[in-house]
């Protein structure tokens, strides 16, 4: 699997994953029926955004961006956002995604990275990132609509990159 900045090429790959995801209205806030032109806006923004594809033979299978949690004074801390497809589930391609983000974070000068809207019942992700040095640092009490559980919690995650 090789791991490398997306192309505009690249998005007819990414968004069937990115469709198939947001739609579900599991793991994500936004709209479960956001059309395809505002999905590829917000998943490849200009820079200082970037957004890179896990690629298996020619095959996307897994898709993630890196840009500033906040404009101006905070934009030294990170935000990212990962997709895996479903067809790839289990197959360490989230945490192949996140190490590179992690790298590519401290190669662009940010100091730290901040999720923002982790959804507490998405147990792989909150793992994943735990033992990738990500803490809870705060709960928001039922501050996601999930599609299949009603109200549930979102959790701010952070880690410094020193």
């Amino acid at each position: 699997m090789d791991i490398r900045t997306v192309t505009a090429a690249d998005w007819p790959q990414i968004w069937p994953i990115w469709h198939e995801i947001v739609a579900a209205g599991e793991t994500y806030t936004w709209d479960p029926e956001t059309d395809e032109t505002t999905a590829r806006a917000l998943w490849l923004p200009p820079p200082p955004a970037q957004t890179f594809v896990a690629v298996d033979t020619d095959t996307i299978v897994g898709t993630a961006i890196l840009k500033p949690n906040q404009p101006g004074l905070g934009a030294h801390v990170a935000n990212a956002g990962f997709m895996v497809a479903s067809s790839a589930n289990g197959r360490g391609v989230g945490r192949r995604l996140a190490e590179h983000v992690l790298h590519q974070a401290r190669a662009s000068g940010y100091r730290a990275i901040q999720f923002n809207a982790v959804v507490s019942s998405n147990i792989r992700a909150v793992r994943l990132w735990q033992s990738l040095g990500f803490e809870i640092v705060g709960t928001l009490p039922g501050a996601f609509r999930h599609r299949r559980l009603g109200y549930v919690d979102l959790y701010v995650m952070y880690r410094t990159l020193g």
